[in-house]
């Protein structure tokens, strides 16, 4: 690993966390001299990675990070498969629907149909939620045991009051998905919000993304044909990804 690369990208993915931070902030949260942390974050600032707040002082991301973001959404083919049916699905349930991919112990948006009613709604793509409390994580993770095992060493972020950070309970949720294809949430990101989501797989039978759908927590349960429409989602989606089977077992 080079070094002054991987302090890079750790100033980036603190500044994605905390929205803006100071020299300071940032050398104690790396543990790493202010000076250092000053050279790597003028860098990434001749290059727009990172831009200063002139009122504070303080740094965020900069416009060269949605350039790159952009870059790799137009050439994501799991995106490019998922944003009709996602349609279709939106439009036979009424529901938000967001399509996922594993980053890190997080899952990333990386497509949000809103809800067809026409009312106003925050686009949410590249958004992150903590993988073992999210519907789209926790659907991927019942294919792909590894990140399963790697996810539950760092399962102690809870968002809300019912987030479900006992190891013990979430291997058995992850067990369930395996069965059954399908992820739930029930409050655990957001107060008031639901969740259920499917796995996507690829031409390799590995599941590579997640796509779900979105509900107020006061129309729980998810009616079965909800879970179906989401199932033949996720299913068309597999299939036009080379997938021979859905659901492919875990890998």
């Amino acid at each position: 690993m080079i070094q002054s690369v991987d302090r890079a990208v750790r100033i980036l993915f603190a500044l994605q966390g905390e929205r803006r931070l100071g020299i300071a902030d940032l050398a104690a949260r790396l543990e790493l001299p202010a000076s250092t942390v000053h050279g790597i974050v003028r860098t990434l600032t001749a290059h727009s990675l990172v831009v200063q707040d002139p009122s504070s002082g303080r740094y965020q991301l900069g416009p060269a990070v949605l350039r790159l973001g952009n870059v790799y959404l137009d050439t994501l083919e799991l995106r490019s498969r998922a944003v009709p049916w996602s349609e279709e699905l939106a439009r036979r349930t009424g529901l938000a629907v967001r399509t996922g991919v594993l980053a890190g112990d997080d899952v990333m948006i990386i497509h949000h149909e809103p809800r067809p009613d026409g009312s106003r709604q925050m686009p949410e793509i590249g958004i992150v939620i903590p993988a073992h409390a999210s519907a789209l994580g926790k659907a991927l993770l019942g294919f792909l045991p590894a990140d399963a095992t790697r996810v539950l060493a760092s399962a102690h972020r809870s968002m809300t009051g019912d987030t479900i950070t006992d190891t013990d309970e979430l291997r058995t949720q992850f067990d369930e998905v395996s069965r059954t294809a399908i992820g739930e949430e029930h409050d655990e990101a957001v107060l008031g919000e639901s969740s259920i989501a499917a796995p996507i797989f690829g031409s390799h039978g590995t599941a590579i993304g997640a796509i779900g759908v979105v509900l107020s927590t006061t129309d729980w349960p998810v009616a079965e044909p909800v879970r179906d429409a989401l199932r033949e989602a996720a299913r068309n989606i597999s299939r036009e990804l080379g997938a021979a089977r859905w659901p492919a077992p875990p890998a």
